[in-house]
């Protein structure tokens, strides 16, 4: 019995053990659990640090390829646009029109960018370049003129207001060498405008080599194209303003119909697209003074603009050999405004004083000139003024009737000028 009681007792303990054991697996398992929640806890405060991390390590690896660009190109090859020191607005040269300079938008054509002025024959395309020749002159610049038509007038250049005495000239046997030259000026950084006149008399070398009557096929669109994708970097860095001259070409096929467009310039499409303003000048009436035409009425279309918006129009005179009459683009818009008074038999009113005739009041306004400029000024703050309040009656009406107002789009097949128009239902 005692031997059974002896063999009975490491049973026992061999069967109570497992509770212990199943203790001990159990707090295991909750130690287990415990450690996982702290390496899940830990993995997501890794996971924030890491991003963290990355974030860096992103700005560090961009800042070090700005670097090496830097390093490579030069300084100014890559910066944050704004940031950077350059001025926001464009340095600009005045045209010699105060109607069309307030047309364009910012006062003038822009510097280092690339102009083009194209129009009908005798439309004032010539003149209104030299005027921007002068008022560069004014400030203290130098100016090219690349005579490829070889028909500059120097008389009239002097009569504009010209410098002809600091005015350079060129006359170019060929295409390439007018676009070479003018690409070497660009590059010296010391000129402030460059005038072509024109584009369509700038005859590529192969053409002068070759018989009278051999088809040359788009070479001159091609010297265009390879001149302008030289010349748009040195433009920026130089400031140096372009002005194209063109001509235009009657077109005998218009795919786009009745209505569409019926001319086109010459040199190819590379200058439309190069071109941060184009101008399309035409005449639209005579000036006469009983039977004799001492003038001509120009209209200025601008069909694009990339620093305001385009499709604006200028009007102005231009006086035979004397260039834009600058008096009488006051007297028109300061009657329009109403800054001048204009009763019966032509007697015209203006700071109490009563002139008998236009040609009358011109003469007082080239006399005084500090009553030419407070005219000036009155209208340039009326006008910019009149634009800001149009744009917000304008902004507020597309808001509050923005369902009766229908958009007519008119279609064009060419990237010449187009007439889109707003058409209410």
């Amino acid at each position: 019995m005692a031997r059974l009681l002896r063999n009975f007792s490491p049973l026992k303990r061999s069967l109570v053990a497992p509770e212990g054991f199943r203790k001990v697996v159990l707090g295991t398992s909750s130690q287990i659990c415990n450690f996982s929640a702290k390496g899940r806890k830990k993995t997501k405060s890794d996971g924030s640090d890491s991003g963290e991390e990355n974030m860096s390590k992103k700005d560090l690896a961009l800042q070090q390829a700005l670097d090496q660009i830097t390093a490579s190109f030069g300084k100014g090859s890559i910066m944050w646009l704004g940031r950077s020191a350059s001025p926001r607005h464009v340095p600009v040269v005045s045209t010699g029109s105060f109607a069309l300079d307030l047309a364009l938008g910012i006062g003038g054509l822009p510097k280092g960018r690339v102009v083009e002025i194209y129009g009908p024959e005798a439309s004032g395309k010539t003149t209104l370049a030299l005027h921007v020749i002068a008022e560069a002159q004014k400030q203290g610049g130098y100016c090219v003129f690349v005579d490829a038509e070889h028909a500059l007038d120097p008389a009239l250049a002097e009569a504009i207001g010209v410098n002809t005495g600091n005015l350079l000239l060129s006359q170019p046997d060929c295409g390439e060498q007018a676009l070479s030259l003018v690409d070497t000026l660009i590059r010296s950084g010391s000129v402030d405008v460059v005038v072509v006149d024109s584009v369509a008399a700038l005859v590529p070398k192969g053409e002068l080599d070759g018989e009278m009557g051999d088809a040359h096929m788009a070479m001159q669109a091609r010297l265009m194209s390879q001149a302008l994708r030289k010349l748009s970097h040195s433009l920026s860095q130089s400031q140096t303003i372009l002005i194209f001259i063109n001509q235009v070409r009657s077109k005998l096929s218009t795919f786009g119909g009745f209505g569409g467009p019926s001319e086109v310039t010459c040199g190819g499409n590379a200058l439309k697209f190069y071109a941060s303003m184009r101008l399309n000048i035409k005449r639209v009436g005579l000036v006469k003074k009983g039977e004799e035409t001492v003038g001509s009425q120009v209209l200025v279309k601008i069909v694009k603009n990339k620093h305001a918006p385009p499709f604006r129009t200028a009007e102005f005179e231009l006086e035979f050999g004397k260039g834009i009459c600058r008096e009488s683009e006051i007297i028109e818009l300061g009657l329009k405004h109403k800054l001048i008074t204009k009763s019966g038999g032509g007697y015209y009113s203006i700071n109490g004083k009563t002139f008998h005739g236009k040609d009358a009041l011109k003469r007082f306004l080239v006399e005084d000139l500090s009553v030419r400029e407070e005219i000036m000024m009155k209208l340039r703050e009326k006008l910019l003024d009149t634009d800001a309040v149009k744009e917000k009656e304008s902004a507020s009406e597309t808001e509050a009737v923005d369902g009766d107002l229908t958009l007519e789009i008119v279609s064009t097949d060419t990237t010449d000028e187009v007439v889109v128009t707003a058409v209410e239902a």
